[in-house]
């Protein structure tokens, strides 16, 4: 861990070596998300509600994935480009270090101003909270930070899988995005509004409902106390995802270069 910290703080110093740049590309990241949410905020003016929520809930809802996202993205960001690892025959060097393989792919690339987002969505989930849509107690409170923890563990085994297909594929796939970029997308609303197999799809197959629509119910007040337990098995994905990975490690020939 002292080897990552110490990576981190190597980027965070080339990245603040141009600190217009640097700027830019914060304000950059944080004026997507905000269009993606003034879509929402556009149609609740005209309708009052989407699916039975309203903007407080909707905002927390999206917060929480935003959250999630952009801490897998910030600290996962070496397996989200590890095709270009690939390409330039760099996992060859990893291979021989006497460090463990994810901790060096997770150095090999970070993007600290994708915290830009974690400070919008920290910002969207002060005025929710502020707002009254949920009545909080302290375990109401825990659920929420499991939430975002899990998530962005569960993203960060979506990138995980991306970079073991690339060793199959030498490429990127692109269908990995319906359920990376994608899930910030469409999480704007809960899961549910979409129809009962994309819930069930990311119910079973990729847990994203287990870190937002189930627990968000239990927020609401509107599911199950139990509802409140899932965000932790989310994490259960990872296993598979691991798996995945070694499956691909084995499969990979060296470019001998």
């Amino acid at each position: 861990m002292r080897l990552y910290f110490k990576f981190l703080s190597v980027h965070l110093k080339s990245a603040m070596t141009y600190k217009t740049s640097f700027f830019l590309s914060c304000l950059g990241h944080m004026l997507i998300t905000t269009n993606c949410f003034l879509g929402v905020k556009f149609l609740l003016d005209r309708f009052g509600e989407i699916g039975g929520y309203t903007m407080p809930e909707l905002a927390l809802c999206f917060s929480v994935v935003l959250a999630a996202s952009s801490l897998a993205e910030c600290f996962g960001r070496g397996f989200d480009a590890f095709a270009r690892i690939l390409r330039q025959a760099q996992f060859d060097r990893i291979l021989v270090r006497p460090r463990s393989l994810v901790a060096q792919v997770l150095c090999q690339d970070l993007r600290p101003t994708v915290l830009a987002r974690l400070l919008q969505a920290a910002a969207m989930l002060i005025w929710s909270v502020r707002s009254g849509a949920v009545a909080w107690t302290a375990g109401k409170a825990l659920v929420l930070a499991l939430m975002i923890l899990c998530g962005a563990g569960v993203f960060f085994g979506l990138f995980l899988i991306y970079a073991a297909l690339c060793f199959f594929t030498l490429e990127g796939l692109e269908v990995m995005n319906i359920f990376t970029d994608g899930a910030r997308e469409y999480g704007k609303y809960p899961f549910g509004v979409y129809g009962k197999g994309v819930l069930w799809l990311l119910t079973l197959l990729v847990p994203l409902a287990l870190i937002q629509h189930w627990p968000l119910q239990f927020l609401l007040g509107q599911g199950p106390w139990w509802y409140g337990l899932l965000p932790p098995l989310s994490l259960l994905f990872l296993i598979p995802c691991v798996l995945v990975w070694r499956l691909g490690v084995r499969h990979y020939r060296s470019t001998g270069s």
